[in-house]
């Protein structure tokens, strides 16, 4: 069974509203390469995560979810789009989801603009909800416009950094992935007047799992073959990208001179030795359990929540990440 029918969310309402945003938009011709950017994009499949977060965190309010928790579904993955392919410029990635990305079918400035585009649009649209009632929803935009950036730049500013640290990679990974999911339940709650209690709840949920998230995403670079993730396997390392089982792998004196001999002009063998290191140490499993460390945290805010029928979408939430941790 699909994620979204676990929950029960209809997922066609969903990609409706999505492709709203750019067919409600006067400015933007429908058979414009922004427009036909944009839905080829959100068209190219996905879990839709995020949206469904949303919608879950609309489930433990005083109110019945509505129009605008489907319209705040839509941003968010608008919001997650956007991201996608400013870091597959950054990654210089040319497939995503089994399709050639964004950036190589319309060239990198043309991507850029769509990107720039995808987030005023989501900061357009939640500007309609005025007031100290709806200050919430403001939530969205500041990811999509400050932290999201952030991680991005984070992640540009340190490539190749061997001296990179346990605190900056978690703050990366907090930027870059965790605070949109956490922020999409409790956008989601507040929507439907849930109290501000339980929607740090579900913030706190959202953070822990988009942080096992994260991790998982880093332990794919070293454990799935180039066919299943649709770039070669160990891209992240050829691109400088301190992970977490590569900050583990340098805590090992034996392999840390190998590692920091990385860089912009390593060839692929080298790569392939230094992948080899790293698989064959203990850094993958020391990652792993720092993934599911993370999924206990939201676990135990599962149990704070259980007075809720909702708590039922989050044991399946967690159910889902704990799938990727193996």
């Amino acid at each position: 069974m699909k994620l979204h029918e676990a929950l029960n969310i209809d997922l066609k309402e969903i990609n409706r509203e999505i492709e709203n945003l750019v067919a409600r938009d006067k400015d933007v011709p429908k058979n414009s390469q922004l427009a036909q950017g944009i839905l080829q994009l959100v068209g190219s499949g996905g879990k839709r995560l995020r949206p469904l977060m949303v919608i879950v965190g609309s489930r433990f309010g005083r109110k019945l979810p509505g129009r605008r928790a489907l319209q705040l579904a839509a941003a968010a993955e608008f919001i997650h789009a956007a991201s996608l392919i400013h870091d597959d410029i950054i990654d210089d990635a040319e497939v995503r989801r089994g399709r050639p990305a964004l950036h190589v079918i319309t060239g990198v400035g043309s991507a850029v603009h769509i990107g720039n585009y995808m987030s005023a649009r989501v900061i357009e649209l939640l500007s309609k909800y005025t007031g100290d009632k709806n200050r919430y929803v403001h939530d969205l935009s500041s990811v999509a416009t400050a932290q999201l950036c952030l991680g991005e730049y984070q992640q540009l500013e340190h490539a190749y950094d061997y001296d990179f640290t346990m605190e900056q990679y978690l703050e990366k990974s907090r930027n870059k992935t965790a605070l949109l999911m956490a922020t999409c339940l409790r956008v989601g709650a507040l929507s439907s007047e849930s109290t501000t209690e339980v929607a740090s709840l579900l913030y706190n949920f959202g953070e822990a799992l988009g942080m096992s998230f994260q991790i998982q995403d880093d332990l794919l670079d070293f454990t799935q073959s180039a066919e299943v993730l649709g770039k070669p396997a160990g891209s992240d390392l050829r691109h400088g990208q301190v992970t977490l089982p590569v900050l583990f792998a340098l805590q090992d004196p034996g392999l840390a001179p190998a590692i920091r001999m990385i860089g912009l002009d390593s060839s692929d063998a080298e790569i392939a030795h230094v992948l080899g290191l790293i698989t064959r140490s203990d850094a993958l499993l020391r990652a792993e359990q720092v993934s599911r460390d993370y999924l206990d945290q939201a676990a135990v805010i599962i149990q704070q929540l259980s007075s809720y029928p909702a708590h039922t979408n989050l044991v399946t939430l967690l159910e889902y990440f704990s799938a990727r941790d193996h």
